[in-house]
This record gives structure tokens, sequence and C-alpha cells, in this order.
């Protein structure tokens, strides 16, 4: 496959990127700054500096020769709120393109497996008040996909920890709820994250669906 990625140095994009080198796919890695992209890629790496706030047209002219588009993207901290532009440009692109689009997405609207209703981003206390700028992202960032049905997107979320760690290449998938353990944890490595989006990309089936996956058994 050719594989738009946008994100490409950021900790999801760099763990995806990965994944699709190994399974052989060709791979058009997107970053804002120049400095930032992956060295010493392999022939399938295509690298581009490209702010996708501010060129657009151009990246909407690039994703024309692609077959899927992956939004790895991540704003800098204390700019959260350019989360739902920068996807709504990823989107643009999609639309334009006539492609599908996997864009990662947050946990915050994930309700917890406690049964109790709450979401990560509603439950009390359990989102440090150092995140919740962009867990707030993220769910502006979910409610924009509802505002596109002119595009064939699926949006992947995180379990409550995603973090650095080895790619066990096993998950759980699921759809609304944290998907947790035997221990009631809910985490997955970059490595696995990353691999479950290119399972996603790998897939024929696109429709416009909310998933999230992590390490353990559904709750």
């Amino acid at each position: 496959m050719k594989i738009l990625l946008l994100g490409a140095t950021g900790d999801v994009g760099r763990a995806t990127l990965d994944q699709a080198v190994q399974r052989g796919h060709v791979i058009t890695a997107v970053a804002r700054r120049p400095d930032a992209l992956v060295a010493g890629a392999p022939n399938q790496i295509k690298q581009v500096a490209l702010d996708v706030l501010e060129m657009q047209e151009d990246l909407a002219d690039l994703a024309g020769n692609h077959d899927v588009i992956i939004s790895a993207l991540r704003p800098i901290e204390g700019q959260e709120p350019l989360l739902v532009p920068m996807t709504r440009a990823a989107l643009g692109a999609a639309s334009a393109a006539d492609i599908p689009i996997l864009v990662t997405g947050g946990a915050a609207l994930l309700k917890l497996a406690d049964g109790s209703g709450h979401t990560v981003l509603s439950a009390p206390d359990f989102l440090p008040d150092s995140v919740r700028p962009i867990a707030e992202a993220c769910a502006a960032q979910d409610a924009l996909l509802d505002t596109r049905p002119d595009v064939a997107w699926t949006c992947l979320r995180p379990p409550a920890m995603l973090h650095d760690g080895p790619c066990k290449g096993r998950y759980t998938w699921g759809q609304d709820t944290l998907v947790i353990d035997s221990e009631g944890q809910s985490e997955i490595s970059f490595a696995d994250f990353g691999s479950a989006l290119i399972d996603l990309a790998e897939q024929s089936s696109r429709p416009n669906r909310r998933l999230t996956v992590a390490w353990g058994m559904a709750a």
C-alpha cells in the first residue's frame, strides 16, 4: 500500500512508520520541521516537510497519490486546541483525494470499565490536570468527525495509558469502553498501537467507526 503518514516524527507516528516498513508498505512520512524527519530512512520511505495548517492545498495534492492517510497528528503542549484544525486539514485532504483516513483519537470519551457511565474525561479525579487540555481537545476532535460524512474515516482511540514498551503483537479491540486486562489496567505500547493502525489500514472495509485497542481482555 501507499500510505501518507501525518505526524511521522511523534511517538505514535514513529511506531506506525516502523510497523508499516516491516510489512513492506510504501510510506510518505510528513512532518512540519525538516530537521525532525526520520533519519536514515529506507528506500520505501519518502520524507516530506509540510505544515498541515499552513499548506493545506499542498497536503491535498500530496494525498492524491496514496491509498490511505494515517493521521498521528498531535499539537505541542500549550497549543492543544490546534488538534481540531489539524484534523480538519487531514480530513479535507482525504476528501479531496477520495481516499480513506485513519485518525489517532484520544481516550477522553471512552467509558470507564466500572459500569459507572462516566468517561475518562467526565469521571471525577480520573485525569490529572496536566493532561486535561489534550483530553478536551480530543473530545472536540471526536465531535468534528461526525460533521464529515463525506470522508471514509476510522478513529482509533488509545487506552488510558499509551507509553513506550515492547511490541507484543497481541491486543484486544473495543469500541466505546476502555479495554482492561485481568488486573484492571488499560494500557498499550506505542509499538502495538502503531501495529493496530496498520492492521486497520490493511482492511478493505472502511465504515465510519470509532475503535479502541489495548493489551488484555475487554471488560
